[in-house]
């Protein structure tokens, strides 16, 4: 592992080769000290292959299970390459592995499984078997240059699946956003279903599934890391604050640099996730340990989500 060197503006987390080491002891590695009681792997990392470490996890001990699976795209994520497939082939790795995540979820649980266009009705199809959809989130994905032969790719997917559609959580009131109000109105001189701030006139709006207030992390951002498909904390922080509720336990069998343990962390949720990839399990661990002095998340402040760029939504940047 090589040190870079950055610009001095550059925000993007680094660990050094001697920090590494260190950060490497906090990480549980394999599956030889896990058992079935969750205090041998709650709010840790496990440092290992999805696949090993599945059967060692109890089941239904997760409230909300985050999943960013690989998607039928050729990438290169460090020590591991995936490689694009026919869409029946993608199917086929779906269900090797997803089933067995469900498993994972509590009664009253909730999940979310992201993708992009190209994988998104296999996402669909292996998720519909496990458990009852109820939602898919659209969310912009505004980030690069596009294409000059077809249509830039600017949205993902999350589709919001649950146990029990009868029983599960969702506090609204947690993910109101905050907009700016283009015309306002007023109703005998006052001002109606808004509100003026030194910052501008506001009105808090209950969030739709389109979101298009989300900025992918990059250079400037502190919790930007090179891994090549990272989402943002503020992204997983709508997910996290509406699914599952303070003291919960957010499980992420794909944990890459640890988005979703360092938001779960930050809002006052437990966390387990397992990467395979042994440097980004130290990216994850560093957050994590910088998250005990600093919990705020980019775009979320005084308990509600700011609009993409807007005075609120620097404060935390």
């Amino acid at each position: 592992m090589e040190d870079k060197v950055r610009g001095k503006n550059n925000r993007t987390l680094q660990v050094t080769k001697e920090e590494s080491l260190e950060l490497e002891k906090q990480l549980i590695h394999g599956t030889q000290n896990l058992t079935k009681n969750p205090s041998s792997f709650l709010d840790k990392i496990i440092n290992a292959d999805i696949f090993e470490v599945l059967p060692s996890l109890p089941d239904e001990f997760a409230d909300l299970i985050i999943i960013d699976p690989p998607y039928n795209l050729s990438k290169d994520f460090g020590k591991v390459k995936f490689s694009a497939m026919k869409n029946s082939d993608y199917d086929d790795y779906l269900a090797s592995w997803l089933p067995q995540v469900c498993k994972k979820l509590k009664k009253n649980g909730s999940l979310y499984l992201c993708g992009d266009w190209k994988c998104t009705a296999s996402l669909q199809n292996a998720l519909s078997k496990e458990l009852e959809i109820i939602n898919r989130i659209t969310w912009q994905r505004e980030k690069g240059r596009g294409s000059k032969s077809n249509w830039k790719n600017g949205m993902e997917d999350i589709w919001f699946a649950v146990k029990n559609s009868d029983e599960y959580t969702f506090n609204i009131d947690d993910v109101m956003i905050k907009r700016k109000v283009i015309a306002p109105y007023r109703e005998n001189g006052r001002p109606k279903d808004w509100q003026e701030t030194d910052e501008g006139k506001f009105r808090l709006t209950h969030p739709s599934n389109f979101w298009d207030d989300i900025s992918i992390p990059f250079w400037s951002m502190s919790e930007n890391t090179d891994h090549p498909t990272q989402k943002s904390e503020k992204l997983y922080a709508k997910l996290i604050l509406a699914s599952s509720n303070k003291g919960d336990v957010v499980f992420d069998p794909f944990l890459g640099s640890g988005t979703s343990a360092v938001t779960a962390k930050k809002l006052g949720r437990h966390f387990t996730g397992v990467e395979i990839n042994t440097e980004y399990c130290t990216w994850a661990q560093k957050r994590l340990n910088e998250a005990d002095k600093d919990k705020s998340i980019q775009g979320y402040s005084d308990g509600v989500f700011w609009e993409r760029n807007s005075q609120g939504a620097q404060k935390n940047s």
